[in-house]
């Protein structure tokens, strides 16, 4: 399905992206927030979220809580040699853990054999090796190799960040 954008809601969309690019901030009504800076309904503010994700413009609306401040402050990115046939429903299953907050597969590379890729986050190294152990035991004998690379310092994470619009 295609779905086409205005001239006026091109401009629309830059506005909802200047706004929206540092977070959405902490009220009761974050959307009511943004359709009264865009000078729109609440209706018509979530039906041009809607036509952008549908565009594909907007992939996903979701919180994102930093871990740091819960005090999960032990990541480690798991990565895995998984058999590829097994990937759909191996990758399912991992992606479901409660201590993984993402889950992808990726292409192998001639020096990297790993196709599965999943963070975990805990609150000491022994809590993400444990973490580590379980998605192994999931695995199972479908995994071939694995590693755990081990965050050593916070790296900004941004989305698109735009330059200001021209007035």
């Amino acid at each position: 399905m295609s779905v086409c954008i205005s001239r006026s809601e091109e401009a629309l969309t830059y506005r909802l992206i200047e706004l929206t690019q540092a977070g959405l901030p902490l009220l009761d009504d974050p959307w009511a927030w943004l359709a009264e800076q865009l000078e729109l309904s609440v209706d018509s503010t979530l039906d041009l979220l809607k036509r952008l994700q549908a565009a594909g413009t907007v992939r996903r609306i979701a919180a994102v809580p930093n871990h740091y401040r819960l005090d999960y402050r032990y990541n480690g990115m798991t990565v895995w040699d998984v058999l590829d046939e097994e990937m759909p429903r191996l990758g399912a299953l991992i992606g479901a853990q409660p201590f993984v907050s993402h889950c992808y597969r990726r292409p192998r590379r001639t020096a990297w054999r790993y196709n599965l890729f999943a963070m975990v986050h805990g609150r000491s190294s022994d809590e993400i090796d444990s973490y580590r152990e379980h998605l192994r035991f999931l695995l199972g004998d479908s995994c071939t190799a694995d590693e755990m690379l081990v965050s050593s310092r916070i790296l900004k994470k941004t989305g698109l960040r735009l330059p200001p619009a021209p007035r």
